[in-house]
């Protein structure tokens, strides 16, 4: 996937800003706002990425390293109903990789990518814990455990209209 150049409002400049001001605009705030950026702008772009480094007075490769460190971070939109499906060995070994390409197959878009319409995205982890449920998926903060490829259907059916 490219990287798309996005433009900044003026009003979202100006709000992420105030985040960073709101921290004191101190560079060992800068995983608390990464955490406010992101949940404004639903991903943190290179855009976002180079004011904070610039209002908290650090270089945007410290920035970068943060954000491609921790699995939180996303440089790429998710949908408004993210899709995580465990790929730890409990989930592996009981079929995730099946109910993963289900859903790739429904929604037609490759794991790390939201749907055109921004309704979903799928990404895969590693383990949630919740082992004895395995395979499990979650929808947003929604668990859904024991899932079949033959319930992936079901599940995308309940935000049709969300």
């Amino acid at each position: 996937m490219s990287a798309i150049k996005i433009k900044l409002r003026e009003n979202d400049l100006q709000q992420l800003k105030e985040v960073c001001s709101s921290f004191n605009n101190e560079a060992g705030e800068l995983i608390n706002v990464l955490h406010k950026a992101q949940s404004i702008f639903g991903y943190l772009p290179a855009e976002v990425q180079e004011v904070i480094a610039k209002e908290l007075n650090v270089s945007v490769a410290k920035v970068y390293g943060v954000v491609t460190f921790y699995s939180f971070f996303t440089m790429v939109p998710r949908g408004r109903h993210p899709i995580s499906i465990c790929t730890g060995t409990a989930c592996y070994v009981r079929g995730a990789e099946k109910v993963l390409d289900e859903f790739k197959r429904i929604l037609k878009v490759p794991v790390g990518e939201a749907t055109p319409d921004g309704k979903f995205s799928i990404t895969g982890l590693r383990c949630v814990g919740a082992c004895g449920l395995a395979p499990v998926v979650l929808v947003g903060d929604k668990t859904y455990g024991r899932v079949a490829p033959d319930g992936v259907k079901e599940i995308l059916k309940e935000y049709e209209d969300k």
